[in-house]
């Protein structure tokens, strides 16, 4: 762990990583990429690139608030997506987003684990059976076209 995130993590601190751009290509700077290898390690499944449309559905303050946008990575678990609007950690949400396989079209209970300004981590709740075969063969074919 960079001496930088070990601070603070040892103080609780959040940090913040930015986003480069390289070869047309969004990437993550140097300790975002050593926080990364570091979470990947304790991750229960391997996380795949995937790009889609996901729509987002939060209830608060009496009403349901959906907001759109794009997945980035996706795993039996969980995904990350840049979103419309800020989440805060914690909340528990509704996610839907197209897969390629029947039903077309995927929704599950998620929970935010993390956010950074519109980009987000959701780890899945309540999955049903078929819905992890779906997600592991979804996962699948991503690792073998990554």
């Amino acid at each position: 762990m960079p001496l930088r995130a070990a601070f603070a993590f040892k103080h609780n601190r959040k940090l913040r990583f930015e986003r480069k751009i390289g070869n047309g290509e969004a990437g993550l700077s140097d300790d975002a990429q050593a926080a990364s290898k570091a979470q990947r390690q304790l991750r229960r499944f391997a996380r795949h690139r995937f790009d889609a449309r996901i729509q987002v559905s939060v209830f608060r303050e009496g009403m349901t608030t959906t907001c759109w946008g794009r997945t980035s990575e996706l795993g039996e678990d969980g995904l990350g997506a840049t979103l419309s609007a800020e989440l805060q950690a914690g909340e528990v949400v509704s996610v839907q987003f197209p897969i390629p396989f029947p039903p077309h079209l995927i929704k599950l209970r998620a929970v935010v684990r993390y956010n950074d300004g519109l980009r987000c981590g959701f780890e899945f709740l309540v999955v049903t059976n078929e819905q992890k075969a779906i997600l592991r063969q979804v996962c699948v074919v991503l690792a073998n076209v990554s």
